[in-house]
């Protein structure tokens, strides 16, 4: 036999015995087959479904019995602090009742004694995102951030708002965090390490993209495309669910119930497909259906 061929088979055999551990650097987590949406009888639906993706971060999402927009909300726990991206949509919203109460059972499940430092940072200004602003501003050891671009710039340290990629320590958990803006101009994406999960706001969701500023949101996915491309992507997850679960097919603005919508999860192909679309239009958006989303101009 030649030693080539003995060496290749050697290599074969180490390879048998040591092979590399399932599921790369990222810390698993679980997805609901389906999502509560409002109705059709809203004396049985919650407030917010609460899904515990794994025990360091929380997924809710807003009742459209509240408000029709029925956002998703995120809630991460480190060792020294917990982040709340967006507050929630509607007057009615209870979020700082809903949050307080999960940040105490984290804790309590956790051992700890002391309260832990908890940071709301919004995807982006609009009002279906921050409703339920005041209610965290009253939280103890709570930290609110504005909803302005300086105020974005500040807290996160960047230095050249939005190309910089900037890093939120949580304890023992870093938050990548990106500007997107072209659909606002507040607009952040974060991308956690622990977990793979890449949250994109408004800008990337199942259901209608619109699109402020087409130059500013084409560079705020290439971005996210280039950002990707050397990191585990899990899921892509947005803050709303428009779309229908039937192939281009959306729900019409207003829709309260939606029992046969889209998944919330997407992936880094769909970002892929956006930047294409986005490409082939240039400057001047026009409506750009693809599988499991839209693209609209503003």
């Amino acid at each position: 036999m030649k030693p080539l061929l003995i060496t290749l088979l050697l290599a074969g055999c180490a390879y048998a015995q040591f092979p590399e551990p399932d599921g790369g650097t990222v810390k698993p987590g679980t997805l609901p087959a389906t999502w509560i949406t409002g109705g059709p009888n809203c004396l049985e639906v919650p407030e917010f479904q609460v899904h515990e993706y794994n025990p360091d971060l929380f997924i809710l999402r807003e009742s459209g019995c509240i408000n029709y927009e029925k956002p998703f909300l995120y809630l991460f726990f480190g060792a020294e602090k917990a982040l709340l991206y967006d507050t929630g949509a509607g007057q009615a919203v209870p979020t700082g009742r809903v949050v307080s109460d999960l940040i105490a059972k984290w804790a309590k499940r956790a051992g700890r004694t002391t309260p832990i430092p908890s940071v709301v940072a919004h995807s982006h200004a609009h009002g279906d995102h921050t409703a339920g602003d005041a209610q965290m501003k009253a939280l103890p050891n709570t930290t609110v951030l504005g909803t302005d671009v300086a105020s974005v710039q500040t807290f996160f340290g960047f230095k050249d708002w939005p190309k910089d990629i900037v890093q939120f320590e949580l304890g023992g958990r870093v938050l990548d965090v990106i500007g997107i803006p072209g659909h606002e101009v507040a607009s952040i994406a974060i991308y956690d390490r622990q977990t793979g999960v890449l949250l994109t706001g408004d800008t990337v969701y199942p259901g209608r993209l619109y699109v402020r500023d087409a130059p500013t949101f084409t560079a705020s996915i290439e971005r996210l495309v280039e950002f990707t491309k050397d990191k585990p992507v899990t899921h892509v997850l947005g803050t709303h669910i428009e779309q229908s679960a039937t192939p281009f097919l959306d729900y019409k603005v207003g829709t309260q119930y939606q029992p046969n919508e889209h998944k919330l999860e997407l992936n880094r192909g769909n970002l892929l497909e956006i930047l294409e679309a986005m490409h082939t239009m240039g400057a001047k958006v026009r409506r750009y259906a693809l599988r499991d989303l839209t693209v609209y101009p503003r």
